[in-house]
């Protein structure tokens, strides 16, 4: 899959969240099943901060190390290039106990989530062309693998579970980690039908 079919699968997932969105009211985004669980809007938050604050800043860091100590040429773990592999993430339930550091606010309204989303594609969208540079159909028609993509293909930032991710998969990695969330969504809409029936 080339960058400009990656970005457009993304448009096409954060739509589908935003259209989501249209059906949920304040009341259900801000309901939370346990007091240890995200509510909805807890979970779009999770998503929008971590593309903009941690994605997409570890493929500028991939595409410009400028000596920052986080960008090594460290390779994937095995569960990363299962995931890789794959194109997106096992469908297992990933639970981390609440911390002020990762837990996220809950929004201060539906506008806040649908703005945040299209924020964040508007920031894919605006790194696509430093992608496509990077695209491996381009990197194959390197004569040497001395060209400039190649290099930068050499510089990645560790995944706490898929380890050195590079900035191309720093840029899959969105969508996946979008996708994934739909799970949630589910679930979470799911556990409050139920209990407001």
């Amino acid at each position: 899959m080339d960058t400009k079919e990656m970005l457009f699968k993304f448009k096409e997932t954060v739509s589908g969240y935003i259209q989501g969105l249209e059906g949920f009211s304040l009341e259900q985004l801000l309901w939370k099943p346990a007091e240890d669980e995200w509510s909805l809007g807890q979970m779009h938050v999770h998503l929008i901060h971590s593309a903009q604050f941690l994605h997409l800043q570890n493929v500028a860091m991939c595409l410009a190390p400028n000596g920052n100590p986080k960008v090594s040429s460290t390779g994937k773990t095995k569960l990363g290039e299962d995931v890789f592999r794959a194109g997106s993430f096992p469908p297992d339930r990933v639970q981390v106990p609440p911390s002020p550091g990762y837990t996220p606010p809950q929004p201060e309204s539906k506008e806040q989530l649908v703005d945040g989303l299209r924020d964040t594609v508007r920031q894919m969208t605006e790194i696509e062309p430093a992608m496509a540079a990077l695209d491996p159909v381009v990197q194959a028609n390197w004569e040497s693998g001395k060209g400039t993509a190649i290099v930068l293909l050499r510089n990645t930032v560790v995944h706490p579970g898929f380890g050195g991710l590079n900035a191309l998969e720093w840029f899959q990695l969105i969508d996946m980690h979008y996708r994934h969330h739909l799970l949630q969504r589910k679930r979470l809409d799911d556990a409050w039908r139920a209990a407001h029936m």
